[in-house]
């Protein structure tokens, strides 16, 4: 997205921009269905953020993500394993067993992960950081699995938010190292109006319908497309 100034919020594009981020070739084989439709277990592993807490439609930007996500040529399969007040350490230790269940009789495998608030919040180095996501994605794609990764959206309290930077360029960097796709939600919404006004009428941290809203769009375009392999 283009640079744009604190308070004025990013150039959004429109939908039919066709900006759909760095193609990405999915480690995960798959294969079609009698159909003709790719049969895809698609996981979401994370914190509050992954689980929409705070959204009163209840949707998050997963929910969103997943509805804009429905294509003829896919039979999706869509888990939500948010779990509020976790970090990138509780998330190493679930994320298998949570997920291999669901993935059971999918021909293909794809895992989202978005996880960093709680690392912050619970005192974790960028080190740490940086070393559990990077497990998370060394081991999916060993297994075949197919991953993408969602960063961490800034807060309403700029002293955080200078943490949150350090931690977005780790992910960030770790993420370009493995060739997989990225999504930095911090630098495109750390000076939108909208989102700063959806975090103040919340707990400051959490957004709410708008703010998910934002999120989503912003996984949307941000390479989501080209990674499912579908346009």
């Amino acid at each position: 997205m283009d640079s744009h100034a604190a308070g004025a919020g990013p150039a959004w594009p429109s939908a039919t921009d066709g900006n759909l981020g760095p193609e990405f070739t999915p480690s995960a084989s798959f294969s079609i269905d009698e159909d003709g439709r790719r049969d895809v277990g698609l996981c979401f592993v994370g914190d509050s953020f992954t689980a929409g807490y705070g959204d009163p439609k209840a949707l998050g930007w997963v929910g969103r993500v997943v509805h804009r996500s429905q294509h003829a040529d896919l039979d999706l399969t869509a888990y939500n394993l948010g779990v509020r007040g976790q970090d990138s350490g509780d998330v190493v230790a679930r994320w298998r067993a949570e997920c291999m269940p669901r993935w059971s009789e999918r021909h293909e495998r794809r895992l989202v992960v978005s996880v960093g608030h709680n690392d912050i919040r619970h005192g974790l180095s960028t080190a740490r950081s940086r070393l559990n996501l990077a497990n998370v994605i060394d081991e999916a794609t060993s297994s075949g699995i197919s991953p993408f990764v969602v960063g961490v959206p800034p807060a309403g309290d700029p002293e955080l938010n200078e943490r949150i930077r350090v931690l977005v360029q780790a992910q960030s960097d770790v993420c370009s190292r493995r060739g997989v796709p990225y999504v930095d939600c911090f630098a495109p919404l750390v000076g939108h109006d909208q989102w700063q006004t959806d975090l103040a009428t919340g707990d400051g941290v959490h957004p709410g319908q708008a703010g998910y809203g934002l999120l989503a769009w912003l996984v949307l375009h941000g390479g989501w497309g080209a990674w499912l392999q579908v346009s």
